[in-house]
């Protein structure tokens, strides 16, 4: 004899209106989950989760994570939780490191929190970034880490990563608390905005205003880039995996591509004579190089490589990523060419 409905499943999504956190919304939503996503906006954006509102299983909270009256109900709640709110980009880690610190260990600790009081799974995203300046990638979870001094704000944010990751593994180790951590891979696709230094769509934009290509350093810095569509099927698989649980796991791609050779992909799907090599291009000025110094602070130090090992992720989940990078390019150029959206400018997403 049935005992009426089995209850949906309550995700609750802090940053859930940031570029990651809308995207795993949608996805929860349509596999028929109730979202509730927590988020102050100071880097993500109702425009983001517009489409969702209409939702009645969504509901879009607009309030800071670091106040536990608002936490605790919400955390009380839902049955999972994914820890996804944070200050992130190089902008904003030179410039602000006060807020990237407080925001990152502050406010990862008061989920975690409240997740013990109410006995909630927590995944908490974390970042490549913790793997610092190492040159040893492909990095795997067990890695040494190697970063640079306390005097260069740089990596204040590996280090709030890190601490976050600390504590996480601490409360699961000590209180029993189900926890995951994800070290995402340099993620992409739409949504994602460059206001705060990231990579992509600050190239692609620049690109459809007609302006050169700026890449800082010499370009042969390479990243695997991730569509965030792949990152979101990591983060369900991750969410229903037991084994799991106390885990440390690398979520990214493994197509690797230095700055120079992404800028001219992004140039040759734009028409723009890609299928000049990149010397060529910078020779006739579509890309121009910049020094670290001059976009972001003196001393300014770089990975040269951050290449993921996925391999226990794959082992784990039967996770790999689906998306090509050049798919990917195609899915944000088709994004951000309507808005034209020109480097600099206030943008209404994030």
């Amino acid at each position: 004899m049935s005992n009426g409905p089995v209850p949906r499943p309550h995700v609750l999504i802090t940053g859930g209106a940031g570029f990651i956190g809308s995207h795993l919304a949608e996805a929860c939503l349509a596999a028929g989950h109730r979202v509730t996503a927590i988020d102050d906006l100071s880097t993500g954006s109702r425009h983001n989760v517009e489409q969702l509102m209409a939702d009645p299983l969504f509901r879009l909270v607009e309030d800071t994570i670091a106040d536990p009256s608002t936490l605790g109900p919400l955390v009380e709640a839902c049955d999972t939780v994914v820890h996804l709110a944070a200050a992130v980009g190089v902008d904003l880690i030179v410039h602000d490191p006060v807020r990237v610190i407080e925001c990152n260990v502050i406010g990862t600790q008061a989920v975690l929190k409240a997740a013990v009081q109410h006995g909630r799974k927590v995944l908490v995203a974390s970042s490549s970034e913790v793997y610092g300046k190492g040159a040893g990638a492909p990095f795997g979870e067990d890695d040494d880490r190697l970063l640079g001094p306390t005097t260069k704000s740089r990596w204040c944010y590996s280090t709030s990563k890190a601490a976050g990751e600390y504590l996480a593994l601490a409360y699961h180790r000590q209180q029993g608390l189900p926890v995951v951590v994800m070290r995402f891979f340099n993620t992409v696709g739409p949504r994602q905005t460059g206001r705060y230094g990231m990579v992509v769509p600050r190239l692609v934009a620049q690109a459809l205003a007609g302006e050169p290509l700026t890449v800082y350093g010499d370009g042969r810095q390479s990243r695997c880039f991730c569509d965030v569509n792949d990152v979101v099927r990591a983060i369900l698989a991750l969410a229903t995996c037991p084994a799991a649980v106390g885990q440390v796991v690398n979520v990214g791609s493994t197509e690797e591509v230095t700055i120079l050779e992404l800028a001219r992909r992004i140039l040759a799907l734009l028409g723009g004579d890609g299928a000049t090599d990149a010397g060529g291009l910078l020779a006739r000025g579509l890309i121009r190089l910049v020094p670290f110094e001059s976009a972001y602070e003196s001393g300014f130090e770089d990975m040269l490589r951050r290449v993921p090992d996925i391999r226990k992720i794959t082992l784990l989940t039967g996770w790999t990523p689906g998306l090509p990078l050049d798919e990917t390019l195609r899915r944000v150029v088709t994004w951000l060419a309507p808005a034209r959206l020109i480097p600099g400018r206030p943008a209404e997403v994030g």
